[in-house]
């Protein structure tokens, strides 16, 4: 099957509405969460520099939810303070000639008047948009864009390798994955992968084909990362610093 045909075939879902933020108190201080809820086994919460996010099943109660958070509030109001102590923080607002880390090298963004449309004129992503458009979010859709026939392509060329077709492929947002792989849904890169360098997608990548043989973390499953990709202890640390410092739009 072609790249072209591939694309058809997993094209990019619509992008959801932004959760709604909710706000809790914790210690004595007003802290406002993301709540997401869904096809999930336990409750979770996740902080970086956007603030406090919390995974939920879908039968789980607000009132549960919370109660889940203020149990963890010294760890919650421990981990905001670290990450409003950070002189650089990883939050970037879009704007005219900011400038991204893309595959290994650096765009630059133009903004333009425009129907919210976005292009990708050599080293620039322009952002054709509309008065008071989200530029942020015509970024993340351009992106995502770019990312998703790359790692189709390198997906094609390690199943390739590993002598396998390969299952349905689509794109994540997760906050603590950069990928994952599923008997039932296939396989998900996180699209901010198209921050990194082209060897440390290559190493997301191959390892979660490798899933495909083991559908584990077992040393039989390290041994067919190597088969795929020999360097992988170094991706593997190199991934867990660079992936510290990519923006998070």
């Amino acid at each position: 099957m072609s790249i072209a045909e591939q694309l058809d075939l997993f094209k990019l879902p619509v992008v959801a509405p932004s959760p709604k933020t909710r706000h809790l108190l914790l210690g004595g201080q007003i802290v406002p969460y993301v709540l997401r809820q869904g096809r999930r086994r336990r409750l979770a919460m996740t902080i970086d520099e956007r603030g406090l996010s919390i995974g939920a099943p879908h039968h789980i109660t607000l009132a549960d939810i919370e109660a889940f958070a203020r149990s963890h509030a010294e760890w919650v109001l421990a981990k905001l303070a670290e990450y409003a102590r950070r002189a650089t923080p990883r939050q970037l607002a879009i704007r005219h000639g900011t400038r991204l880390p893309l595959l290994g090298g650096e765009i630059e963004v133009r903004v333009e008047n425009g129907a919210n449309r976005v292009a990708w004129h050599g080293d620039a992503l322009v952002l054709q948009a509309r008065p008071g458009a989200d530029l942020d979010q015509l970024a993340r859709r351009a992106l995502q864009r770019r990312a998703l026939p790359h790692f189709v392509e390198r997906a094609g060329h390690y199943g390739a390798r590993l002598g396998r077709s390969l299952p349905p492929i689509a794109l994540s947002s997760a906050r603590t994955r950069w990928g994952s792989c599923s008997q039932a849904s296939g396989i998900r890169f996180n699209w901010r992968l198209i921050h990194l360098p082209t060897h440390l997608v290559d190493y997301v990548v191959a390892h979660e084909l490798a899933h495909l043989v083991e559908m584990n973390h077992s040393p039989r499953f390290w041994a067919e990362v190597g088969r795929l990709f020999p360097d992988w202890h170094a991706a593997r640390a190199e991934l867990k610093v660079r992936g510290r410092e990519i923006p998070l739009i």
